[in-house]
């Protein structure tokens, strides 16, 4: 048996440790389509202290560590390593407690997104961070990463959730500021070094969650715009006319819209004939008269003033479901659609029509078949971008692509990453988006902290 296994097992126990057939098929892989990898030892602990004492002996013994959630991630940040621990944090999902006068909810960084929002729902209160991955997905991933997702433009991205964290470093060091209140000024705002860091700097074991009043109303509204220029005058005028309750923004264009449209034909196609390109908008509030009133008002003058050519506003939670059912398609992509290289980008809304002009026409000037679809939450300066060249079959052309998009992304003055991190699959493009002196500062920050170099090895700096 290897030395290290022993180890692992003599101080943490059979029932935190597991290694060759042991370890779950589901442990060897994130989603980030990367092989598998059986990892030397999987940890499941089941408190904070035992991820404290993990991290304590494989510090002292030099054994590296990648950190797992839900293993949703796309960019490989929770991918296993071969010779390093795999500490998942499944079995820390327990929701602590609910504070309806603090309107704040304490959980175990295990704890699946999903459950802990119905746990804020049952309380009376909601947890505005929601993502598509939300049943499988988990609270300290969704920290870890910095997760987006669909609420951004009302709600901001994960780190506008968290009041408090607590984090064990790897030298087995466990800091705990689980702070509920909304002013705390003193001193370093510490849990911002984690939120993001993907593992790297320590592993997120708890978090105090800041929670939202539920709206009682929502509705949504599926537009047909004539050109990305008038889809820029609608956001205005949609951030203008509904301000708070404006949630979502959501714009396909029409390699997107008519591809996944043409290919799942049991999709329902709410707009007659086809547009320039199409938008999703979701409002929501406590006032249902009103808030839909004022979507209508504000749509009415956009169909006016020649921006919207056509729109269909939802009359029931049906007509919304199938308002979102082309958006929501994204999952159906393995029907449709060979092997993928996604990519997740961030771009200033102004620019981000230009771009997709370039991308999309670059992409095809260079493989003649290719499939290129555009889609994005634009009211948050996010763009996701699918290619998929069917003459290649199995053997996509993904590092051409990859740094055909990546080096228009950069000219752009973009960012190679705007909810998804950058895990192993966009480490090498770092610098792309980050200047010398900022990878600099990531650095020291990373040296300072894992000094030895054990907590995820390989991610984001490499």
């Amino acid at each position: 048996m290897d030395h290290r296994l022993a180890l692992l097992g003599a101080h943490l126990g059979d029932d935190l440790v597991a290694a060759g057939d042991g370890i779950p098929e589901r442990a060897t892989h994130d989603w980030s389509g990367l092989p598998p990898v059986r990892p030397l030892a999987l940890v499941r602990p089941r408190t904070t202290a035992d991820v404290a004492a993990t991290l304590k002996l494989c510090d002292a013994h030099g054994i590296a560590l990648v950190p797992q959630g839900g293993l949703t991630g796309l960019a490989g940040g929770a991918h296993p390593v071969g010779d390093a621990v795999a500490l998942s944090l499944e079995r820390m999902n327990r929701i602590e407690e609910i504070d309806p006068a603090m309107a704040t909810m304490t959980v175990e960084a295990g704890t699946v997104l999903q459950v802990a929002q119905a746990a804020a729902e049952d309380a009376g209160l909601f947890l505005a961070l929601d993502l598509g991955a939300r049943g499988s997905c988990t609270v300290g991933g969704n920290l870890a990463t910095n997760a987006g997702g669909n609420r951004v433009i009302r709600y901001g991205m994960a780190r506008e959730h968290v009041l408090g964290l607590e984090v064990a470093l790897a030298d087995g060091t466990v800091v705990s500021s689980l702070n509920k209140m909304l002013k705390n000024n003193a001193g370093y705002d510490s849990k911002q070094l984690f939120i993001g860091s993907e593992g790297t700097l320590g592993v997120i074991t708890r978090a105090v969650l800041r929670l939202q009043p539920r709206p009682s109303f929502s509705t949504s509204a599926l537009c047909g715009c004539r050109d990305f220029e008038a889809v820029l005058s609608l956001l205005k005028a949609m951030r203008a006319g509904l301000g708070p309750s404006l949630t979502s923004f959501e714009v396909m264009w029409p390699s997107f819209y008519d591809f996944m449209a043409g290919s799942l034909p049991h999709l329902p196609r709410p707009l007659a004939g086809r547009h320039g390109i199409y938008v999703v908008i979701e409002a929501s509030g406590f006032d249902a008269e009103h808030e839909a009133a004022r979507l209508e008002a504000v749509l009415g003058a956009a169909l006016e003033a020649g921006d919207v050519e056509d729109a269909v506003l939802a009359a029931s939670q049906t007509d919304v479901a199938d308002l979102w059912a082309i958006r929501e398609s994204v999952s159906e992509y393995s029907k449709v659609l060979g092997p993928i290289t996604a990519f997740d980008v961030g771009l200033s809304a102004g620019r981000t029509g230009e771009v997709v002009e370039v991308l999309e026409a670059g992409l095809r000037a260079r493989w003649a078949d290719a499939i290129a679809l555009s889609y994005g939450h634009i009211g948050d300066s996010n763009l996701h971008l699918v290619v998929h060249v069917p003459s290649a079959g199995l053997a996509q052309p993904g590092e051409a692509i990859t740094g055909f998009v990546y080096d228009t992304i950069r000219r752009a003055g973009g960012t190679i990453s705007a909810e998804h991190g950058i895990g192993l699959l966009k480490r090498k493009y770092l610098s792309y988006t980050r200047s010398d002196e900022e990878l600099d500062l990531m650095r020291r920050m990373k040296r300072a902290l894992d000094p030895k170099g054990i907590l995820n090895p390989g991610k984001v700096l490499g």
